[in-house]
C-alpha cells in the first residue's frame, strides 16, 4: 500500500476512500488515533494527516487550505516530507488554490474558546490546530516514513465552539446523535452556534474534496 491517511471524521475519510486511498477515522480520540496509525504504518509506505482543523490565527476563513511545513506539539516540531509537500503545493496552485504553509499544532482535546486559541497562537506560532497530526507525525518519524498534512479550516479563531461539539463524534468519527441531543437539551441556546459550525464544516469538507484531486505521494500519484 503506497499511501494511507488518518482522519478524525468519517466524512473526511470518505473523501479519500472515493479516490481509492485507505483512510481511517478515529473520532479525535488520542488512543484510537495512535493505535490506528500503528496499524496503518504496518503496511503503508507513506502517511498523511487529512481533515478539518480549527484556526488559531485570525484571518483564516472556513475552507482555507492548510499545507503546513511543520507539526508542533509540547515543545517539539516535526517537519513534513518537504519534497512531497512541494509537489502537492504545486498541484494545488495549478488548481487556483493557495494553501497556508505555517505550522499546525497537535492537541489532545478540542480547543473551543477564542481566548485559548489566541493564547496558543501566541505561544506556539501555529496558525491552526487538530487532534491527529502530531500523533501521526511522531509515528512516521520513528519509522522513517514520508509524512504530510493536508487540512482545511472549519472554525475560525474568533468562533467559540458550542458544548455539543465536544461530544459530537462516536469512535468511528460519525455523528453521536444521543450525546449531541443531550447537550442541546441541557443548553438549547447553543443551537445557532451549532448551525454555524455545520456551515463552516461543510465549507472545509468542500475545500478538502477539491484539494484531494491534487494529491500525489512518494512512489505514486492520485
Amino acid at each position: 500500500m503506497a499511501l494511507a491517511a488518518v482522519t478524525g471524521l468519517a466524512a473526511e475519510a470518505r473523501i479519500l476512500q472515493r479516490r481509492g486511498i485507505e483512510a481511517v477515522a478515529t473520532g479525535g480520540d488520542p488512543e484510537r488515533t495512535a493505535a490506528a496509525v500503528e496499524r496503518i504504518l504496518a503496511t503503508a509506505a507513506s502517511l498523511m494527516s487529512f481533515g478539518i482543523a480549527g484556526a488559531l490565527a485570525p484571518g483564516l476563513a472556513p475552507g482555507t487550505l492548510l499545507l503546513p511545513r511543520r507539526v508542533v506539539s509540547e515543545g517539539t516540531a516535526i517537519t513534513v516530507d518537504e519534497a512531497w509537500r512541494g509537489r502537492v503545493d504545486e498541484a494545488l496552485r495549478a488548481l487556483g488554490l493557495r494553501p497556508v504553509a505555517d505550522d499546525i499544532l497537535g492537541a489532545t482535546a478540542i480547543i473551543a474558546a477564542p481566548e485559548e486559541k489566541a493564547r496558543l497562537h501566541r505561544r506556539t506560532g501555529a496558525v491552526a490546530v487538530d487532534l491527529e497530526s502530531h500523533i501521526a507525525a511522531v509515528a512516521a518519524q520513528r519509522l522513517s516514513r514520508p509524512f504530510m498534512v493536508l487540512r482545511a479550516v472549519a472554525d475560525p479563531a474568533g468562533f467559540a465552539l458550542p458544548p455539543a461539539a465536544a461530544v459530537g463524534l462516536d469512535a468511528a468519527g460519525r455523528a453521536a446523535l444521543l450525546p449531541v441531543l443531550g447537550s442541546i437539551l441541557r443548553d438549547p441556546a447553543q443551537v445557532p452556534a451549532l448551525l454555524r459550525l455545520a456551515r463552516h464544516t461543510r465549507r472545509a469538507l468542500a475545500a478538502l474534496t477539491q484539494a484531494a484531486a491534487a494529491l500525489s505521494w512518494p512512489g505514486g500519484e492520485g
